[in-house]
């Protein structure tokens, strides 16, 4: 899954990496290495500009909130519950498949955390016992430091309590689709373990690697069957894992702090 993750590039950087025509000066974001649900993020975007009298697709940088809010819903409440879309059954899902067909994006990352699911963790949890131990958080993200593009979907929902003049009548959320984890060698990988991110995780993002980014961003693409090609999982051996701190468990903390890699897990966590 992807609960969490670290967003620190610039948007000029951002738009020279995505070839974005179109982004707002005064809608940029500070550097967040703690991203978390219900946030507001960049997303990239390929569609016309509102108003615009071509109807030709300009490719945009765009803050969203993370937690997709489908366009039927009644109220945004479930949003917080919709930040992952499973790659699998994203198209025929109700609340993803008109996004996936149509409005498709890129979640620009550093990276990922994803903690530790042990074996240990999961007798406890069985015995009901109340006190668990800390799991071991780890970053994970691309082994050449390039941008981690995070499979995205974004939604329009209009807020009916509102006027139609209301800056907030209109909400844009989104969704980072994920995929199976990888099970072959990471790139590089901490001295003992894990191998792999699926010895980390089940699920992670799924990352799309640059030759793929113009077709997914595409929304004259809405063919299922091909977009769903487009879901395959990149290459392997393009990523790294390592160990850090606890404090990005609390979602207080923020900072580049965060990144740095330990020599491995913290004293009283799980592996």
């Amino acid at each position: 899954m992807c609960g969490r993750y670290a967003a620190s590039r610039r948007p000029e950087d951002l738009a020279g990496i995505f070839e974005v025509e179109k982004w707002e000066p005064e809608e940029t974001l500070d550097p967040d290495y703690n991203v978390a649900p219900t946030k507001e993020v960049y997303a990239v975007l390929d569609r016309p500009l509102k108003d615009a009298q071509s109807p030709k697709p300009v490719r945009q940088l765009r803050r969203l909130k993370w937690g997709l809010v489908p366009s039927w819903a009644k109220t945004p409440e479930g949003g917080a519950r919709m930040i992952n879309a499973r790659a699998e059954t994203v198209h025929e899902k109700p609340s993803y498949r008109r996004a996936f067909a149509a409005r498709r994006c890129i979640v620009p990352a550093d990276g990922y955390y994803e903690w530790v699911t042990g074996s240990a963790e999961r007798d406890l949890e069985v015995e009901g016992k109340k006190k668990r131990p800390r799991k071991q958080p780890y970053f994970v993200l691309p082994a050449d430091s390039s941008v981690f593009a995070m499979a995205g979907l974004y939604e329009f929902w209009r807020d009916r309590t509102l006027p139609d003049d209301h800056p907030q009548a209109w909400w844009v959320t989104c969704s980072v689709i994920t995929t199976e984890a990888e099970t072959s060698p990471l790139a590089v990988a901490p001295a003992d373990e894990p191998y792999a991110l699926a010895d980390i995780h089940p699920r992670m993002p799924l990352m799309l690697t640059p030759d793929r980014w113009d077709a997914w961003l595409d929304p004259a693409r809405t063919d299922v069957d091909g977009l769903r090609e487009l879901l395959a999982p990149p290459p392997a051996g393009l990523m790294r894992a390592y160990p850090v701190s606890t404090a990005v468990s609390n979602v207080r903390n923020n900072g580049p702090e965060l990144l740095k890699e330990l020599e491995g897990p913290e004293e009283g966590t799980l592996f």
